[in-house]
C-alpha cells in the first residue's frame, strides 16, 4: 500500500488516473550531474503536458544550471549553492552557513509545492524534497535513507536500457503524459550566435570530440583519439573540434595531431551553453560517458558514445547515434574498478570500430 499522500499508479487503484486535479506547483530535484540533468529533462515536458497551467520549478546545483537556463517550459530554476556552502564550512564560518541554510529552506517552503519529484534519489536530494514541505514527495530509486523522506518511491529496477528510462518509468507511474518523452537542451540566443559564428569560421563540416570526464575508468585510450582525429580528417573530410573544461586544455593538446590546421581545441575556451551550441552545429559527435555526449543526443547530432566502466543506455530509439560497449565479467564497475588501471572494456574499442560506426551513421539511408 502506498503511504498517505502518494500518487497511486493506475494498476493499484482501477479507475484512478493517479493524477491530482489541483496540482499548481511542481518541483523537480536533480542537483547534478550535467549528463543526468539532460537525461531527466523529459520530465519537464511530461509535467507541462499533464498540467498545462502548473508552475514547474527545478532545484539544481550551480554547475549544472546552464542545462536548464534556456528552457522555456521551466518557470523557475532554484540554485543550491552547494560549493559556496562547503567553502563556508571549511572556513568554519558556521554562523553564516546556518543563516544561509535557514534562509534557503524558508524560501523553498514558501513556494508551497504540491508535488516534488526527487529524480536523483540520494540523501542530499531527498533532504531538500522533505524540507520543501510538499505533501507528495516521489523518489526515483531512493537510497542512502532518502526513501524514508518520501511519500512514495518508484523502484528503478524496472527501467530498461533506453536513455532516460528510469525517468520514463517514474512518469508512467505518476500517469503523466509521456507521448513525446524527449530530452531537452535549449540554447540561449548568445550560445546560438556563438555556435553559428564558430561553424562559419571553420568554413566546412566538422566532428566534435568529447574525450574527458571525471573518472579515468571512463576514458578511452589517448593515442587512439589522436589516430581517430587523423582518420576522420583523411577518410571523412571533417575537421576535428575538441571540447573540454578549463582543466583539460593541456591533455587536449596531446590528443590533437600536431601541425594539423583542421584540428581545433576549444577545451577551456567555452562555457557549457557554448559547447552545446558547437555540438549542435557538428556533423558528428564522438565522446565517452560524459555530459557533453548526452547533450549530443538531446541536440539531435549523430553521436557515437564509448562506454565501459558504466552501464550504458543500449537502446536509442529513433535518436541518431550508436553506443559502443564491450562488457567484461566485472562490468559495469562504476566507481570501483578491479583491473589495476588496465580498463580492458575501453581497450576493446578500436579506432576502426569507431570509424566504421561513424561512417555508418553519416551514410545516406
Amino acid at each position: 500500500m502506498p503511504q498517505a499522500g502518494a500518487l497511486e499508479p493506475r494498476e493499484e487503484r482501477p479507475g484512478n488516473t493517479g493524477r491530482t486535479g489541483s496540482v499548481k506547483k511542481i518541483l523537480i530535484i536533480r542537483l547534478s550531474s550535467i549528463g543526468d540533468v539532460v537525461m531527466a529533462s523529459p520530465l519537464i515536458g511530461a509535467f507541462a503536458r499533464t498540467w498545462p497551467g502548473a508552475r514547474i520549478s527545478w532545484l539544481i546545483e550551480e554547475t549544472s544550471r546552464p542545462v536548464l537556463e534556456a528552457n522555456p517550459r521551466l518557470d523557475e530554476i532554484i540554485v543550491w549553492e552547494r560549493f559556496k556552502w562547503r567553502k563556508l564550512f571549511r572556513q568554519k564560518r558556521l554562523f553564516f552557513l546556518a543563516g544561509r541554510i535557514r534562509s534557503f529552506t524558508r524560501e523553498l517552503r514558501s513556494e508551497r509545492f504540491d508535488i516534488v519529484v526527487d529524480a536523483q534519489g540520494l540523501l542530499k536530494s531527498g533532504i531538500w524534497a522533505f524540507l520543501s514541505g510538499a505533501p507528495v514527495r516521489v523518489g526515483i530509486g531512493s537510497r542512502e535513507g532518502s526513501r524514508f523522506l518520501m511519500t512514495r518511491v518508484v523502484d528503478r529496477s524496472g527501467a530498461g536500457n533506453e536513455m532516460s528510462s528510469q525517468y520514463l518509468l517514474c512518469a508512467k507511474a505518476l500517469d503523466l503524459d509521456t507521448g513525446d518523452f524527449r530530452m531537452e537542451m535549449p540554447l540561449t540566443p548568445e550560445a546560438e550566435r556563438f555556435g553559428e559564428e564558430f561553424a562559419r569560421s571553420l568554413g566546412g563540416p566538422f566532428a566534435a570530440f568529447s574525450p574527458f570526464t571525471t573518472r579515468p575508468q571512463k576514458h578511452w585510450i589517448q593515442d587512439r583519439w589522436k589516430e581517430l582525429a587523423r582518420q576522420i580528417r583523411k577518410e571523412m573530410g571533417l575537421d576535428v573540434v575538441l571540447l573540454g573544461g578549463p582543466g583539460e586544455a593541456e591533455p587536449a593538446a596531446r590528443i590533437l595531431p600536431e601541425g594539423d590546421p583542421g584540428s581545433v581545441s576549444l577545451a577551456g575556451k567555452t562555457n557549457l551553453q557554448q559547447a552545446a551550441a558547437v555540438i549542435g552545429k557538428a556533423s558528428l559527435l564522438i565522446g565517452v560517458d560524459t555530459g557533453l555526449t548526452h547533450m549530443g543526443f538531446a541536440l539531435g547530432t549523430p553521436t557515437v558514445a564509448l562506454f565501459g566502466a558504466t552501464r550504458p543506455y543500449l537502446s536509442l530509439g529513433d535518436l541518431p547515434g550508436a553506443v559502443l560497449y564491450h562488457p567484461r565479467e566485472c562490468s559495469p564497475c562504476r566507481r570501483s574498478p578491479t583491473c589495476d588501471g588496465l580498463f580492458p572494456c575501453m581497450e576493446a574499442i578500436s579506432v576502426d570500430e569507431v570509424l566504421q560506426t561513424a561512417g555508418d551513421l553519416l551514410r545516406p539511408k
